[in-house]
């Protein structure tokens, strides 16, 4: 049986978070940057919707190149969620803090992963 390709694991990777975002939005909800303007629902919406357009993007070999792309931009971009996470967590269980802590270096593999994904498609 032949193994996924890095872009079909990265595309279904973002497919899993963004339904999440829909279908359990209130831990998403809970570290939006309180600085953003609008309702955290709809960040957590807002940004689902992102992954999951970067997920199907990056699943279409026509367009894997520029969904690559917006996927290094996206992971980028919640990092301050990530941040805000780690700093809201300071002072739960240790596994609760290991979880938002960790989460912060794994935006490095993740953005490190996307750019691969461009980087190996065809122009």
């Amino acid at each position: 049986m032949k193994r996924p390709s890095s872009a079909t694991v990265l595309a279904g990777s973002l497919t899993l978070t963004g339904a999440l975002h829909f279908l359990l939005p209130r831990p998403f909800d809970s570290i939006v940057p309180r600085r953003l303007p609008g309702s955290p629902r709809g960040w957590t919406y807002l940004s689902g919707a992102a992954e999951l357009g970067c997920a199907a993007a990056v699943a279409h070999p026509r367009t894997r190149r520029a969904g690559a792309s917006a996927t290094t931009a996206l992971f980028a971009a919640v990092f301050p969620a990530n941040v805000k996470m780690a700093l809201d967590y300071r002072y739960r269980s240790t596994p609760l803090r290991f979880v938002a802590y960790a989460r912060l270096p794994l935006q490095l593999p993740l953005i490190q992963w996307s750019l691969r994904v461009r980087r190996n498609t065809g122009r």
